[in-house]
């Protein structure tokens, strides 16, 4: 069992979708629209949401982030879709470069909350929010970290 990221966006999941693809170099990107399904004749979709991503995912490095679009004809069911700092992605890997490479794709047109650098309780950590509102975690060594404090306690 696994836990994945999953991201709602308001119209905008498919250029979410080839802005991380391209960033994490992702090596397999799945996307459905909900014009891919036959529409119930008793409740059809408007036009303008056919084309709106109903399930995606991207999957890179060993992870996965999946993404969707919250439908306006839905929003009196799902409510509305807020920004904000209640979900994360937390990326880590032990090969720096790759970690320098995704921060700075991922930076594009966003903004660095804290740059990469090293840390107590990391050799490379940062944070940025990307173009979209998306805030990413990066940490080189974040098991290491929690192994070497629970073992310390123990």
């Amino acid at each position: 069992m696994s836990a994945i990221t999953y991201l709602n966006f308001d119209g905008i999941a498919e250029q979410a979708i080839e802005f991380y693809a391209e960033a994490l170099h992702a090596n397999e990107v799945k996307k459905v629209k909900f014009s891919d399904f036959p529409q119930d004749p008793n409740y059809p979709l408007p036009e303008n949401e056919l084309n709106m991503i109903m399930e995606s995912s991207i999957e890179f490095a060993g992870g996965k982030v999946m993404m969707s679009d919250i439908l306006p004809s839905m929003k009196s069911v799902t409510g509305e879709l807020v920004k904000g700092n209640n979900i994360l992605i937390s990326i880590v890997i032990d090969d720096k470069q790759t970690l320098e490479t995704y921060f700075s794709n991922l930076s594009a047109g966003g903004y660095v909350i804290m740059p990469l650098s090293e840390m107590p309780w990391s050799s490379c950590f940062g944070m940025l929010a990307d173009k979209f509102g998306v805030v990413w975690k990066f940490n080189s060594d974040a098991d290491k970290f929690l192994d070497k404090v629970i073992s310390n306690k123990q």
